[in-house]
Order: structure tokens, then sequence, then C-alpha cells
């Protein structure tokens, strides 16, 4: 039996798409597209180190040390010192993260002053220390960079700590030539910050904060005593108090 050339011709030409169909290998799923560019887009926690300034607008440290001096200049009129701290953040979205942090001064101010009753020419220092929670969001946030507010609440302690040079040396037993005066209050405040990522891990930023120090009176509210010292030192810092700080920031993300 002859086949027809022009059947022949019609059926290479019909079996010839379903065996290329066949051969050719199936396309790649196309992968799944972010809402948020951003380089970590999924939960993961921050650990952030800072290093900045702390200043105290009205509250210097003594009427003969004002500001913090600098190569560039004085920075601020009142108590203004170098900050350090350290934060741990859990970003479960984009948009929000949480965490807790602790803030204090490495190099606070030293000044000359007499102390209390006595007279006695000694050097006073005052300490800044602060452990709390915080949170931010992030309104803008494109591949490179994001930029949030937030706000931060906690506890806070200061420590005026007295020092008299002069003092004879004695065995410790009999007492310090150096005086504590401690006072504990709370802080709120509010911050705003950018952050540069760097790679999926490693991230810079600039966060700039404003605080509002809630600290007790010269009188212990349940006595009705005065914490001062028996030579007369007392708290150099009561009731409200403003401070401000900005600090750059190196943090190191650690996805879930």
């Amino acid at each position: 039996m002859r086949v027809s050339p022009i059947l022949l011709s019609l059926a290479v030409l019909t079996a010839a798409p379903g065996a290329a169909a066949q051969a050719a290998p199936s396309p790649p799923p196309q992968e799944a597209r972010h809402d948020h560019p951003s380089l970590v887009d999924r939960p993961h926690t921050v650990a952030e180190v800072e290093a900045g300034i702390i200043t105290l607008p009205s509250a210097p440290i003594s009427p003969s040390s004002q500001g913090l001096p600098t190569p560039l200049g004085t920075v601020g009129n009142g108590d203004t010192t170098y900050q350090a701290g350290v934060h741990l953040l859990y970003r479960a979205t984009g948009d929000w993260a949480f965490g807790a942090g602790a803030l204090f001064a490495p190099r606070p101010t030293t000044s000359p002053t007499n102390g209390g009753a006595s007279n006695l020419p000694r050097s006073h220092t005052r300490n800044y220390l602060f452990l709390g929670g915080e949170m931010r969001y992030y309104p803008l946030r494109s591949r490179w960079f994001e930029g949030w507010f937030g706000a931060s609440a906690g506890a806070l302690v200061i420590a005026d700590r007295f020092y008299t040079a002069s003092a004879p040396e004695v065995p410790s037993i009999l007492g310090s030539n150096e005086v504590n005066v401690s006072t504990e209050g709370f802080a709120l405040g509010a911050q705003i910050g950018g952050d540069y990522l760097i790679n999926n891990s490693l991230v810079i930023g600039l966060v700039l904060r404003a605080d509002e120090w809630l600290l007790p009176s010269q009188t212990i509210f349940l006595t009705q005593t005065s914490p001062c010292d028996p030579i007369g030192d007392c708290r150099t810092l009561t009731g409200t108090v403003a401070a401000f700080d900005i600090g750059l920031t190196f943090g190191y993300r650690i996805p879930l």
C-alpha cells in the first residue's frame, strides 16, 4: 500500500509540535515577590551597640563646668558627656520592632567642688544609667535604607560621686575618701533614626532622642528624711530634667 506524499507531510507537521513541547524543559517557577524591598523581610533579631553624646541643657554639673569640650568647640551648656549603650530588638514584621536597651556614661564629667557643710575641696562626678524597653515603627523602607521613630521608657539611676583627694589614707575598714549619693527615677522618651543596610546581616545607623527624667525631690517620701550624706553631700538632680542625646549605632541582624 502506497502512502500519499501529501498525507505523509501532514503527519510529520502534526507530530513535530508535540515532540518539541515534550523535549523543551519547563521554565522554573517565578519567585514570589515581596511587598517590601527590604533586604531582611522576615522575623529576626537585631543586636546593636551605640556610641554618642548626651546633654542635660538645664543641669550643669557645676557653674565652672558646662558643656563637652571637643576639637570643634564646646557641645551644650549643661552637663554634656559621652554615652554608650547596647540594644536587643525583636522585629516580628517589617514595620514594628520591640526590645530593650541599656545606656550609660563611660566617661562622666568631673568637676572640682566644695563638698557639703564641711566645705572640703573635692571632685564631683555624675554617672547616668538607663535600663528599659523601647519600640520602633518603620514607615520608610527601601532596599538599602530604613527610617523609623519610636518611644522608650524605663528605670534611671544617677550616682553623684564626691571624692576628697586631700584626705589622709586610712584602712578601708575605717572608711573611704569617696561618697556616693544615689538617685533613682523614671525616664520617658521619644526617638527617631535611620539605618543603612550594608548587607543582610550588618547595619549602621543614626539615632536622636529626647527624654524626660522624672526624679524624686531632696526628701525621701516614705520617711520624710534627706538622702544627703552626713557631711551634707546631696542629690544634684531632682524633679523633672530634660535630656537629649545623639548616637551612632552598629547592628547585627540574626534571621529566625
